[in-house]
């Protein structure tokens, strides 16, 4: 426990010990995350084995999820040694789709024209900040440096040739660990793709110097990062075939995700708009009469999505309720599921009151595995509906189920989802 007690806490693994009549046992009872650590040696404090922690209803990898998610999703990358055979858990590149979306981003933000830059001279340029210039340069003797804030046009070269470096090198890295994935195949095309854009800069290896925009600028922040990830080889390769990296990832927050990525895919074949609590679209504030806010500020579902005067609103929940009604039906239920089972509907309903529409469907999104969805879906359960008596408008509630990252499941998705577009 002292020797791996920094990995243990890193995937909210909970450790007991329990004596017997056959010796002492290590107990570990996993929290809500799933990910891979190493352990080491109680003895010589050297890693010998790995520990991977799955998500109990099954996926279809690491890699297809976070790819399924739009990449909105990356997994808390631990700094801990690698995990001897997890190789197959989080393929090498993962981290490869964050960076391109991120680089992808930052080289559309730039655009030429001109912008505001702040920089320490050794001249007078635009306006000067003489407070900082009288707390800084005048008591360090440093009479001739000028903090100023000046105009200053075209995009920043040093910036883009960091890019070009970065993607060179992700393309590399990529092409290196495919081992036959298309998806690490089409990300390194991807990867090519943007390099056209920055063909005209030589590559620069990124020195960790800052930019201007890199602390108030949330894209030109996100970019910066992804460039120190490449840059440190964070997840992008690796000798060792089997060995993996120490990650660890919420599944509340990854399902979240998932269940996003499938919902707007759902909602792009039937004209649908999409809002979301995580861009903050679908958030509805409370206005309470009583000054400050006595209770809750506001209410968000996960995601909403309109078909003109119809809203779906969606809320993910990572537990295990439909796949027991399925099979053992509502009256196995003990009473702590029970109840937690009324409160997501509770909720869930609630969040129908929000929106002015003549019809609202309210959806609880729960997780099946994928021999679970074949069977529901071969019965047309796939999503159960029930009519909510309002006397005003028509509100329904309905379970749905979805396999977390099952390979060939969104035709049947898309299908079982259909009715809920209905009005």
């Amino acid at each position: 426990m002292r020797q791996n007690g920094d990995a243990l806490a890193g995937l909210d693994l909970r450790v007991g010990i329990e004596p017997g009549r056959r010796g002492t046992r290590l107990l570990l009872h996993p929290g809500g995350r799933v990910g891979a650590i190493p352990l080491r040696s109680p003895e010589t404090g050297h890693v010998e084995s790995g520990l991977v922690i799955r998500p109990r209803f099954g996926w279809a990898g690491m890699g297809r999820v976070l790819e399924q998610t739009g990449w909105q999703a990356m997994p808390q990358m631990l700094p801990l040694p690698l995990v001897p055979g997890s190789g197959r858990e989080v393929p090498p590149w993962v981290i490869a789709g964050p960076v391109i979306r991120r680089l992808r981003e930052l080289l559309g933000h730039l655009r030429r024209g001109y912008r505001m830059a702040s920089a320490t001279l050794p001249g007078v340029r635009g306006r000067v900040d003489w407070t900082r210039y009288a707390l800084g340069s005048l008591p360090s003797g440093a009479w001739n440096r000028f903090p100023c804030r000046y105009p200053d046009l075209g995009q920043d070269p040093r910036l883009r040739a960091e890019v070009r470096w970065a993607l060179e090198r992700l393309r590399g890295a990529l092409l290196g660990a495919t081992g036959g994935d298309t998806l690490a195949w089409r990300l390194a095309e991807e990867a090519f793709a943007l390099l056209a854009a920055v063909t005209d800069v030589a590559p620069m290896r990124p020195s960790g110097r800052g930019f201007p925009g890199a602390l108030t600028d949330p894209i030109v922040t996100a970019g910066v990062e992804a460039l120190g990830w490449v840059t440190e080889d964070r997840g992008l390769g690796g000798a060792a075939e089997l060995h993996g990296i120490a990650w660890a990832e919420a599944l509340d927050v990854l399902w979240e995700r998932f269940v996003e990525g499938a919902v707007r895919r759902w909602a792009a074949g039937l004209g649908g708009i999409v809002t979301t609590a995580r861009d903050r679209t679908a958030t509805v504030p409370f206005r309470w009469r009583e000054p400050g806010a006595p209770s809750l500020g506001h209410l968000a579902p996960d995601v909403v999505v309109r078909f003109g005067r119809r809203v779906v609103v969606f809320d993910a929940k990572y537990k295990a309720h439909l796949a027991n009604v399925d099979a053992d039906g509502w009256r196995t239920f003990t009473e702590e599921e029970r109840a937690a089972h009324r409160a997501d509907v509770h909720q869930v309903l609630a969040y129908a009151a929000l929106f002015d529409a003549e019809a609202v469907t309210s959806v609880l999104v729960y997780p099946l595995r994928g021999a679970a969805w074949e069977g529901v879906a071969e019965r047309g359960r796939g999503v159960l509906v029930a009519d909510v008596g309002t006397g005003g408008r028509a509100v329904r509630l309905a379970l749905a189920g979805l396999p977390f990252g099952w390979s060939g499941a969104g035709a049947g998705v898309q299908e079982a989802w259909r009715a809920l577009a209905a009005g």
